[in-house]
This record gives C-alpha cells, structure tokens and sequence, in this order.
C-alpha cells in the first residue's frame, strides 16, 4: 500500500516543480523554492527548541513569514494557533490561557508580558535563513493541524481543533469541485485568525496558486480600495457575503475592471440573493459559489454554483449540497432525524467534523457526539432539505454570524457586564433580509455624568473595545430601567429581539 502524500509533501512539491512559481506577492513577491527553504529552516529550530507536540501561537497580519510560519510548525510537528495582529491584549490572554502553547512566533509586537518561548520576528528570521532541515514527519492522521479560537458563551473563547486528515477532507473536496486549475491567484483577505482565510491559504498553495493579500488598512481605504484591487489580478475571489457588498458600493468593481476574476467563493455567513444577482450582473463571465460550514466542520462542507437559474428559483438562496464524504442531517430535539422539507437542526457527520474543542471537555460533549461510528457536529443552525439542497433557517440558539464573523451574544454580554458605566447588559441581532446587519445592545447604566446618552454610549464603547474585536461592539444603544426577564429568571432575549425585529 502506497502511503498518502502529506498536505505539506504537496506543497513542497511545487518548489521541485516549479521553484521559480510565486506563492505569495505582497509589497514583495515570494517563490515556493523560497517557500520551502524558509518553512524548512524555522521548523528545524522548531524541532530542536521544542521537542514536545504542544501547539504554537503565531501572531502577526496577513505577512508572507506568518505562512512560512504555519508551514515550519506543521514540519516540526506542532499545531499552529494563528491570533491577528488586530485583537485586544485582554482576548490574547485569554486565548493564550486556554491554549497551553509551547512558543510564539510573533511577526509584530507581542502585547503581553507572559511571553513564553516567544521568537521574535528578527529572530525568526534568522532561524529561516539557515538552510537547515526538519528530521521528522511532522504533522499528519489525526494529529491537530491548527487551532482556532471562537467566541464562548462564558467570555472564554473555545479552541477548535482541525486535524490534518480533517484539512485533507476538505481541501481534496475545494480541488475537486471548484473547478480551480493550478497556478491561480487567490485573494488573501480574511485574518488568519478567521477559518474563511483557510479557503485561500490551502487550496492556493496545494495548486501551486499565488496569495494575494489584502490588509485591513487598504480594506478600511474605500477610495484606494478599488485602485488597488484591479493591480492584484485576482483570479479566485475568497471572502464573506458582506465585503463583497462593500465593493459593490463603487459601480468600478466589474468584470470589465477586474477582467482577471474567475471564481467568487463565500463562506462565513448567508449570501443574500440581492449580493448575488449583482455580482452576476457585474461579472457575468464569473463562477459565483455559495458555501456553508462551521469552523467545527472544517471551513465549510456544502456548496453550490448560484446561476441565472437558481437566481430565478429561489427568493433566498440554498447553502449547497453535501460533500462526498460527509452526511447533513436534520433533527429535532430529540436527536431524530425529520423528514425532508421539516426545518430542525443540522448535524454534519463526517472526516472534516474537528474531534472538539481544546482543553474544555464539557463543551466538546455539549457540541460532539458519535452518529453511528462517525464523527458529528450539533451545529446549532436551524436548516431544511429539499431534494439533494440545504437551506438555511436561522440560528436555533443566541449565537450569530455578523460580516462573516461568528458571535456568541452572551460572550459581549459577559464583557458589557465588566464596563464600569453598566449594570446589566444584553445584546440582540437587528436583521435586514434575513441577515444581521447590526447588534443592539439594551443596557441597565451605573449612575454617571454625562449629559447625553450619546456620550455614554461612546464611554461605554471605548471601554469596550479593550476586551472584545471591534467586531463584536455594538452599533446601538437602547438604555433601559431593568432587562425583561422570563418565567425562568432568565434575560428575555427572544423578547427583546423580537422588539427590535418589529416582530
């Protein structure tokens, strides 16, 4: 029996093939020779200075280094832990204290004082230009690949961990049912630390493509933005529904200005039928993907092409068929599966479904289970079957998608909490076309000075901001007496999201 190629075999193979291909073009441009010999020499310190198999914290933007990063940690036998460059020192710590890591790599400033087997950028430099070489197999089976933190009902994020057998399951599925050829440039847009990034990262460098990135300064520069884009000749556009509604904003984000775009793939949250007819009508020539997936399962486990035809025969769009591989089911409370065209919860069973979350076994047993001998997710989302189609109905819990950003509304509830002008806090999704487009928050105030609520309102934010993504801030504050309550004593949530919904 011929033993299977690594994920990281596959990608050193481009620098035999094609040494001289580019994998990376930033503000400077990078070859898969490069690549390898970089990756090859940080993972050989890696091995020698960190013999044991716990994982690595890489901290840093969307930089060349931090996937020669990932690359020397999955070498080395370690799992990586990608934090954004972006995220309150406050969320470090935490994540930090969860993560029982080994080392970090830190591409720019580490915020912390605990800085245990911290390897600074100008270090790690100098490990990369060695030249040495890992001695062992590295990172394979149903060992963890990389661990990302996602928003925990307690205020305590939850390391999810995807093995390299569940990253073969999907990536083998993203080669095959795409239609992506080799040599592709993809863009590089969501933060490493956001799962959507791993719909770029690996398919491109897997085919021998070229990741192009787009850091969150140029993002935030609307009026550079689309000066830019054109210049990058994107071919595989990877992001959420909601950035793409931001360059459809410029009537220059077309297919006659952007002529080099062929694939439009979106995961991260539900592609609105309006998004998608006016990308369509944009780039007419372009392959428009709809995709479904929880980090749990692996970036995403359904897909499906949204032509002129399920434009016309769907007012909202369905989320894809199923993977080879894997199984969606729908249940109810009971764990019984319904019958097609019954709304109840998904469940994905299958090879990409993660083993749990990292360190917290009460959660994992809350979320995973075994579904006739194979690995499955409770995914919390209310969904539907029709024909071999799945069609998304919802969140059957309080946790939301909001640009592409999963959120757990007790999470900003526990760190509203903490904000010294608040004595009771809850937050609730205000939806525009089945969507959340803003998060309200309903505050009991502490006494204080100001003369507006406006100037509250902003206190409240800036303190805020210290402990949580911006993300996660609420747009809207609505300042009450006490939060209505239910029979049970518990916070009224459904209640106040119904007022806010006009519902």
């Amino acid at each position: 029996m011929v033993e299977r190629m690594t994920l990281i075999e596959k990608i050193d193979q481009w620098a035999t093939t094609s040494p001289e291909q580019l994998c990376f073009k930033g503000t400077k441009s990078y070859t898969y020779s490069q690549l390898k010999t970089d990756s090859d020499g940080l993972a050989a310190y890696l091995e020698e200075a960190h013999a044991n198999q716990e994982p690595i914290i890489v901290y840093g933007g969307l930089e060349y280094e931090m996937i020669v990063s990932f690359l020397a940690c999955s070498k080395s036998g370690h799992a990586y832990i990608p934090i954004d460059s972006h995220t309150p020192a406050d969320r470090v710590a935490l994540i930090a204290e969860v993560a029982d890591y080994t080392a970090i790599i830190a591409w720019e400033d580490w915020p912390l004082a605990d800085a245990q087997g911290l390897l600074t950028a100008e270090a790690a430099l100098d490990e990369m230009a060695t030249g040495a070489c890992p001695q062992g197999k590295g990172v394979n089976g149903d060992d963890n690949y990389y661990l990302i933190f996602t928003s925990g009902t307690t205020g305590v994020p939850k390391g999810v961990q995807i093995s390299h057998d569940n990253l073969v399951s999907y990536t083998d599925w993203m080669l095959q049912e795409f239609g992506l050829k080799t040599g592709q440039v993809f863009l590089s847009q969501a933060p490493y630390s956001f799962d959507l990034s791993v719909m770029d990262i690996y398919p491109a460098l897997l085919s021998g493509g070229q990741l192009s990135p787009l850091k969150k300064e140029l993002v935030n520069d609307f009026k550079g933005l689309f000066t830019e884009l054109p210049k990058l000749a994107i071919n595989v556009w990877v992001s959420t529904p909601s950035f793409a509604d931001v360059c459809l904003m410029d009537p220059r984000f077309n297919g006659e200005e952007n002529p080099s775009i062929t694939h439009f793939l979106f995961c991260g949250e539900e592609l609105a039928h309006s998004t998608a007819s006016k990308l369509s009508q944009r780039f007419p020539k372009a392959h428009i993907y709809n995709t479904y997936g929880p980090t749990e399962a692996t970036v995403a486990v359904t897909e499906i092409e949204i032509t002129q035809d399920v434009l016309e025969r769907y007012q909202r769009l369905p989320i894809g068929r199923v993977k080879a591989d894997t199984a969606i089911y729908i249940m109810d409370e009971a764990g019984q599966v319904l019958p097609e065209g019954q709304v109840g919860e998904i469940v994905i069973v299958g090879p990409s479904v993660s083993k749990g979350y990292y360190h917290n076994p009460e959660k994992t047993a809350e979320a995973f289970y075994d579904y006739q001998g194979k690995q499955a997710y409770k995914t919390g989302d209310g969904g539907m079957m029709e024909e071999d189609l799945l069609f998304y109905k919802g969140r059957m819990d309080f946790q939301i998608k909001l640009h592409g950003y999963r959120i757990e509304l007790e999470d900003i509830d526990h760190h509203l909490g903490e904000v010294s002008y608040v004595k009771a806090a809850a937050v609730v999704p205000k939806y525009v076309d089945h969507k959340v487009q803003q998060l309200v928050a309903y505050i009991v105030p502490e006494e204080h000075s100001f003369e507006k609520e406006y100037q509250l309102s902003k206190a409240i934010k800036e303190e805020l901001r210290k402990t949580v993504m911006d993300y996660m801030v609420p747009q809207k504050y609505l300042y009450v007496d006490a939060l209505p309550l239910t029979q049970n004593g518990k916070v009224d949530r459904k209640g106040l999201i119904n007022e806010v919904n006009g519902s």
